[in-house]
């Protein structure tokens, strides 16, 4: 019995032994585990805290450059002057910057930019900077920001005096009005005045009565877009510099000199290229009458017409004529046109017409026409019934218009782009009634979004500096 019993000690012995023997086993296996997934996690918030770092000192760089840009504007270069080069840890040519602490005054990382400068008559900049931590320069984390200056081109439609939008007319875009606003028609955007109320003359429909700021028939949905009285929109603005305009043409755009004749006629074409004749007479039609009641005998259309030239699109963009102007075609590219001749008077300040079809060969905003008249935009009397626009139009110190010609009412006119006019805006004339009697009895009006901020080139912009339009990072 003794013998047993101490067989049966022994063994169980040597039981708890291999039974600890498992359980450090399995606690080491647990603790590898444990300590493995701590490392993980380690090397995950090490690294996280790394791409933070990264990305906060590649912000850092778009900061910089924001700031560059709003005291040197047109500086795409970084200060050097020269285009960027090669660096090492980065795949594409960029200006390297040191990221220094200022509480330590050490090196903690570096951010190289990638600087793309505007395209011809755009003004966004995009800025890319790259960036990594210097304990650990293999993350990197990159932020993109696209920014831009507004241009002047923000509204549909601009006009320093009144206006009348009948019931057949429809607004696509913000408009504003120096000036009163009766609106029968429809919008779609903010419609602004200027003033609490106005004398509303005879000509657009009622008085000379006192009325408010904006006021007519248009439906609810429109009216819950009227501002008014907001502050006043200084139409000088809308003017570009032309002694400017005339030396960027003369050095690489085109400039025509007067033609000895009756003006010139641009025409475009859709491979990019354009034609510029001379017009040696007009096409004969009866006496008008402009916005301001003033009898006019001037014929409108051309008639006979020379070819000077067939060219590929200025260089810069810039076409500046001291004649009367004939603009029509399928436009594929940018381009600004200025009819002007200074210094400024009244009797010769040249207008440019718009005799035919003037379009985009597409509304991505790759193509952008500014059309810049000293004096008036016109249809001529010849236009086609139906009749498209594709444009940011500006009457300098005139009006945009078609004149009252008795009788002759046309259709469509269709207008991509904004129009800026100083004086009476009108594409169609009615009676008391309310009805078309001369010009096109349907208006449709559509604001080109892209003229923000890609304007034609030279085209005026505001002075509130660069804007962040977009931003993206890795």
């Amino acid at each position: 019995m003794t013998h047993l019993t101490q067989q049966k000690k022994f063994f169980q012995t040597g039981s708890i032994l291999v039974f600890e023997i498992v359980v450090i086993f399995i606690l080491a296996m647990v603790m590898a585990a444990v300590l493995a997934n701590a490392a993980m996690q380690y090397r995950v918030l090490r690294s996280s805290a790394m791409r933070e770092q990264a990305f906060h000192i590649a912000e850092a760089g778009v900061n910089y450059y924001q700031w560059r840009l709003a005291h040197f504007a047109t500086d795409f270069q970084d200060g050097t002057g020269a285009g960027p080069t090669a660096q090492t840890g980065f795949s594409n040519p960029c200006y390297l910057h040191d990221y220094v602490d200022q509480d330590t005054n050490q090196i903690i990382g570096r951010y190289c930019l990638e600087i793309t400068e505007p395209l011809i008559g755009s003004t966004v900049v995009t800025i890319k900077s790259t960036a990594y931590a210097i304990n650990n320069p293999n993350i990197k984390r990159t932020i993109t920001s696209r920014y831009g200056i507004p241009s002047l081109a923000k509204y549909a439609f601009l006009t320093q005096g009144d206006v009348w939008v009948g019931d057949s007319e429809s607004i696509s875009g913000e408009m504003h009005a120096n000036g009163g606003i009766r609106f029968d028609g429809t919008g779609n955007a903010p419609i602004n005045s200027a003033k609490s109320t106005y004398t509303c003359q005879t000509y657009h429909g009622c008085g000379p009565t006192t009325k408010p700021g904006i006021w007519g028939n248009a439906p609810q949905s429109t009216k819950n877009f009227w501002n008014y009285p907001v502050p006043n929109v200084d139409f000088s603005t809308m003017t570009a510099d032309l002694a400017t305009l005339k030396t960027t043409a003369q050095t690489n755009g085109r400039y025509l000199a007067p033609s000895g004749s009756q003006g010139y006629s641009i025409v475009f074409n859709s491979d990019s290229t354009y034609s510029v004749y001379r017009v040696t007479s007009r096409r004969s039609h009866p006496s008008g009458q402009d916005v301001n009641g003033n009898t006019i005998s001037q014929d409108l259309d051309y008639n006979n017409r020379t070819l000077l030239s067939t060219s590929a699109l200025p260089a810069n963009g810039v076409i500046y004529v001291e004649d009367r102007t004939w603009v029509e075609g399928t436009l594929n590219g940018r381009v600004m046109i200025a009819a002007a001749r200074l210094p400024y008077n009244s009797s010769t300040a040249p207008s440019i017409i718009i005799p035919n079809n003037l379009q985009y060969t597409a509304q991505d905003g790759t193509s952008a026409l500014g059309l810049l008249a000293q004096k008036d935009i016109l249809i001529s009397y010849y236009a086609p019934n139906n009749l498209t626009i594709h444009a940011a139009m500006i009457a300098q110190n005139g009006s945009a218009q078609r004149y009252y010609f008795s009788g002759n009412k046309k259709n469509t006119i269709s207008i991509y782009g904004a129009i800026a006019s100083y004086g009476t805006w009108t594409w169609s004339w009615v009676n008391g009634s309310g009805t078309v009697t001369s010009g096109y009895q349907n208006t449709v009006t559509t604001y080109d979004s892209n003229l923000l901020y890609s304007p034609p080139p030279s085209f005026p912009l505001t002075n509130e500096g660069y804007r962040q339009i977009s931003w993206t990072s890795n």
